[in-house]
């Protein structure tokens, strides 16, 4: 599971505003381009982006792995016809493509990931987003951020559970169905609980959030973000 690791690296002492510039850029310019030679370049800046972040490929396509399984069966899906030839390569070369594009966003977001605090990405969109909107937006980010991990644990151990007391020998619709009743209901109670904090605690929508400022290597980051961004429309 990727989550925010404390270091020195340059990734790390950016402005979370500008590495969101840069991820929506290139982002926009991965979807945009899809030539080998392409994606051959974004590989290259993907490779480049992680080792700054200093970010395990290994890892990040381990806490990737259950997408991984939609972004290989999309091109063998696409591919299938319902007639002779019954695969088609063209239609599968495409899907494939695109979904290395995503492999390749999803790589980024997870230096993104990796090197930005919680609290850091909800003062940047609140700050970059004015009003409510920017407000409800900031403390959704920060709540999946933080919940994430501990719906994934409660997950974890509700199948653990179940292995521990034979459930692995039967059959998997029973298995999943257990598995997916159990953790809806541990996520609601956790919601509620949840809730009932905030009333407790006075939530505030519009807390003392860490001051943000940019520095010189931010506004190369920003000009990296506006390169990726006009690259996209050429």
């Amino acid at each position: 599971m990727l989550t925010y690791d404390p270091d020195d690296t340059f990734a790390h002492r950016l402005d979370p505003r500008s590495k969101l510039a840069v991820q929506i850029g290139f982002a926009a310019t991965a979807l945009a381009h899809t030539s080998l030679r392409a994606l051959l370049a974004l590989t290259v800046v993907t490779g480049v982006i992680l080792l700054v972040a200093r970010v395990p490929v290994l890892e990040a396509l381990s806490a990737y792995r259950f997408a991984l399984v939609f972004l290989v069966l999309a091109p063998l899906v696409a591919g299938l016809t319902l007639g002779p030839p019954w695969f088609d390569l063209a239609d599968a070369s495409d899907s494939a493509r695109a979904s290395y594009r995503v492999l390749l966003i999803l790589l980024v977001s997870a230096a993104y990931i990796r090197s930005t605090p919680v609290r850091a990405s909800r003062a940047a969109i609140q700050r970059t987003i004015p009003g409510k909107a920017g407000q409800i937006l900031g403390i959704g980010v920060s709540l999946v951020f933080r919940f994430l991990p501990v719906i994934r644990g409660d997950l974890r151990t509700i199948r653990d559970a179940m292995a521990a007391r034979l459930g692995g020998e039967r059959r998997v619709v029973d298995r999943a169905s257990t598995l997916g009743i159990l953790g809806l209901t541990r996520a609601f109670d956790r919601a509620d609980r949840l809730a009932l904090a905030m009333q407790a605690r006075c939530f505030a929508w519009n807390p003392t959030l860490p001051a943000l400022s940019f520095s010189r290597t931010d506004y190369v980051a920003l000009a990296v973000a506006v390169g990726f961004g006009l690259s996209a429309f050429i």
